[in-house]
């Protein structure tokens, strides 16, 4: 199953420590810091959270080049990002708590932003999705036209959840379900909210009515804290309590999403929408029973992902913090064992991994009229699962040359069947002041043979 989360990406920081005085200058305690802990908020929590669960997740988000947006890099550690740049400060929470209390919280870089721009990277990486969240807090990425177009054609071919956000983008219409908690409801139909403990389920199921017209979604289902969420689906109109069990919660964060990463899991996996609901609540209260956000993890230490698929913005980074830019070619056409490992010692080289993928018409040139046998977009999926692969830029000459020249990487890596001889592309690589390097060659395992040896099983 394939779950891609869509959504704005938020650098969470928890400051926990001991209160036991005020300062002498004012009447406020000073809490006495003996633990920092940064972690990925908004959608980068849904995706952490399905990591965390095992499944196979790709966060499609845009990302700033700085530092908040290293540490969200290395905070995502585990989680595939297709991720496009952004030209604005990261935005941070950080959040003081004295023992179990929270203190304040500092926002920087939280308001409202223009529309990013999408890459066709990261519209590739919806458009293979099994299962779809957009995680919308309110920083412009659901509203951005292209995306939205894509959505609103997907959502009657895999199921679509939108967490909304009062600052964002109305879901596109035609989603599987919207889930506002019940203020955010309230704000999106412009009624009067009233308490969370004065407000009824029916209040709830009215609220939710008014928004199923407005937005146009299959269903909508209310948020109630801890009486759990009222569900409304355009098929009856009938408003269905589900409640939540009774828990003790310190600490609320992260509930809403943890329902909506529940939710897709269900419902790609076929459930109807009532039993998805149903399990979805009961798995945001066993969260939160659990300890919530600060029961999650750290992310495993290693070499993280980078924060762009798109090749050309990838090597532009990697310099500007200098790093090195490491590249190796060809068409990959049926991934075997030999090039995984060949692909794994170039990405030790250096600081990324860019491979030059020949595209479809350069392979069927190259190779002959039974070439490829994979297509281009498969053979760039595959490569871009691969953890030391960064990055893929297809090109349709012949040899990578041109490519090269675009992309002017620090190292060329070929395979050791070249060893002793001068590479093809070592006077280009080299005017610009790059060298080239060759690595182990595995010669019992190649395409060919893999390709003989498949056709006489068939």
């Amino acid at each position: 199953m394939r779950i891609v989360v869509v959504g704005d990406v938020i650098l969470d920081v928890d400051l926990s420590g001991e209160a036991t005085r005020l300062t002498p200058d004012a009447p406020v305690p000073v809490v006495d810091v003996s633990g920092i802990r940064r972690r990925a908020g908004g959608a980068g929590l849904v995706a952490r959270m399905l990591a965390e669960d095992g499944w196979p997740v790709t966060l499609v988000t845009v990302l700033a080049d700085d530092d908040a947006g290293r540490q969200l890099e290395a905070a995502l550690a585990g989680v595939r990002l297709v991720a496009g740049p952004s030209s604005f400060p990261s935005p941070v929470k950080t959040r003081v708590r004295a023992g179990s209390h929270p203190v304040v919280r500092f926002d920087q870089g939280c308001g409202r932003t223009p529309v990013p721009d999408v890459t066709p990277a990261m519209l590739r990486a919806v458009e293979k999705a099994e299962a779809i969240i957009v995680a919308d807090y309110g920083r412009g990425l659901a509203a951005n036209p292209q995306l939205r177009e894509l959505l609103a054609r997907l959502a009657d071919e895999v199921p679509i959840v939108w967490d909304p956000h009062p600052s964002g983008a109305p879901p596109v219409p035609g989603v599987a379900v919207v889930t506002p908690n019940l203020s955010e409801a309230h704000q999106a139909a412009r009624s009067p909210a009233g308490s969370l403990e004065q407000a009824s389920s029916d209040g709830a199921g009215e609220v939710a009515g008014i928004l199923l017209d407005q937005w146009r979604s299959r269903a909508v289902l209310v948020t109630t804290g801890e009486r759990g969420a009222v569900l409304l689906r355009r098929r009856d109109r009938a408003p269905r309590q589900v409640p939540a069990p009774r828990v003790e919660v310190a600490d609320p964060c992260g509930a809403g999403d943890r329902l909506a990463a529940s939710l897709a899991v269900h419902l790609a996996d076929g459930r109807d929408l009532e039993d998805a609901a149903v399990l979805a609540v009961h798995e945001a209260a066993d969260f939160l029973a659990a300890g919530g956000v600060a029961s999650l993890p750290e992310p495993a230490p290693g070499k993280a992902r980078h924060r762009t698929t798109e090749p050309l913005l990838l090597a532009r980074g990697i310099r500007e913090n200098g790093g090195m830019v490491v590249a190796t070619g060809g068409c990959f056409d049926l991934l075997h064992a030999g090039h995984v490992r060949s692909l794994a010692a170039a990405r030790e080289l250096g600081d990324c991994l860019i491979v030059c993928l020949n595209s479809d018409a350069s392979v069927h040139r190259l190779k002959g009229d039974q070439r490829p046998i994979m297509n281009q977009q498969d053979r760039a999926e595959l490569l871009l699962a691969l953890e030391c692969v960064d990055a893929v830029m297809i090109f349709d000459e012949d040899t990578p040359e041109a490519a090269l020249d675009r992309l002017r990487p620090d190292i060329w890596v070929k395979g050791g069947d070249y060893k002793g001889a001068r590479l093809p592309e070592a006077e280009l690589v080299e005017s610009w002041g790059g060298r080239c390097v060759t690595v182990p060659y595995h010669p019992a395992r190649s395409t060919t043979g893999l390709a003989d040896a498949l056709a006489k099983v068939s």
